[in-house]
């Protein structure tokens, strides 16, 4: 039988440093639970362009299409800063998930109890939160043309398109549906359908498909605005919330904060289904990669361990083992474990993204 394949691609900053505590857990699976992968891995970002002079070389954008799933650290840094927008590490990113046509990425907001205290919000408004963003992630303003810096008179204008086609709506807006039917069956569609025409069109398609396909499906719509300010208010109120590609990223950056670190947060960003039933997909963790940290062993593993624990989950079909990891890190927590960035005002000694990462392997166990 063959084995599920997994491209890893750590990237920049603390990238190899918390995909290095991921390839621990997934000895343990292998080990443990008769889980093996055929594991390989390259570069992207920063650590691309050093190798390549291009954030993504296209043997490595080839592998991308060939495996089950791929799982990336983070990419960037000020290192990169001064170079041309075309060869920026972020770059390489966003090829992937366009090549790829990975449409749907989503990005759970998971309270562990045991860090409802480090939320920015009371702890009763957070305890408990579970939700879904899902954003569409290969359209809208990221990629929609014209865009650049233009002469125009005598200063310079910076233009960016918002576009959208019914398709690219029609199949984000089902990707929402069929994932809320999972959970508890409510999805929330924020635009701003009271300004932007993109709005109207969002609003409209996502309608149909609800009224047509998932009638069974609570649909409600809210302005993006006033959805960032429910976030803040009362999050539990939301079970899936559905975006466009912007409004996506600052929702899902909000939301992150309500569970205590961005260190918490992982993602899965989803596309066409292959011949082999599985989905295209890659997984990484919200975080960025965190320069000011990086070969310090101060970076928090549980990110990109949770986003190794989705791939479990959406593209190999094993929820048991999902459970059981996202199990271990919630037993870790309760433990009083912390990396740096979850040490409250109380203080004391945190542990190191290593011992994080040993300490999730040991729990498994």
């Amino acid at each position: 039988m063959t084995k599920p394949s997994l491209l890893i691609l750590p990237g920049d900053g603390i990238g190899p440093e918390v995909m290095t505590e991921v390839r621990k857990v997934i000895a343990w699976f292998g080990t443990h639970r008769g889980l093996d992968f055929d594991v390989s891995e390259d570069l992207v970002g920063g650590a691309a362009y050093d190798a390549h002079g291009t954030p993504l070389h296209d043997d490595t954008m080839a592998k991308a299409q060939e495996v089950d799933a791929v799982l990336l650290g983070a990419v960037g840094g000020p290192k990169y800063d001064s170079l041309d927008f075309s060869l920026k590490p972020e770059r390489g990113l966003l090829r992937l998930r366009k090549e790829m046509d990975l449409f749907a990425n989503l990005r759970p907001a998971q309270c562990f109890d045991a860090l409802a205290d480090f939320s920015s919000l009371k702890k009763d408004v957070v305890a408990g939160l579970d939700i879904m963003i899902v954003r569409e992630s290969t359209s809208g303003v990221y990629f929609g043309e014209p865009r650049g810096i233009f002469e125009e008179g005598n200063e310079r204008v910076g233009i960016n398109t918002q576009r959208y086609t019914e398709s690219e709506i029609d199949r984000v807006a089902r990707s929402a549906f069929e994932l809320a039917r999972r959970r508890n069956n409510k999805v929330c569609s924020m635009e701003k359908a009271n300004v932007m025409e993109s709005g109207v069109l969002w609003r409209e398609i996502v309608q149909k498909v609800h009224d047509e396909d998932y009638p069974d499906v609570e649909l409600s719509h809210m302005y993006a605005d006033a959805g960032a300010m429910q976030l803040c208010r009362w999050p539990k109120q939301f079970d899936v919330i559905v975006t466009d590609n912007l409004f996506g990223d600052l929702l899902s950056d909000a939301a992150a904060m309500l569970t205590g670190s961005l260190g918490m947060l992982p993602s899965a960003t989803l596309g066409p289904v292959m011949a082999n039933g599985r989905p295209k997909a890659m997984y990484e963790p919200v975080h960025g990669s965190a320069p000011d940290i990086a070969g310090q062993g101060k970076a928090n593993p549980i990110a990109c361990i949770l986003s190794f624990a989705m791939a479990l989950r959406y593209s190999f079909d094993r929820g048991e083992e999902a459970d059981m990891l996202e199990g271990a890190i919630e037993k870790v927590l309760a433990s009083g474990a912390r990396t740096a960035d979850l040490m409250g005002p109380e203080g004391g000694t945190p542990i190191s993204t290593s011992e994080m990462g040993d300490a999730i392997v040991a729990a498994l166990g």
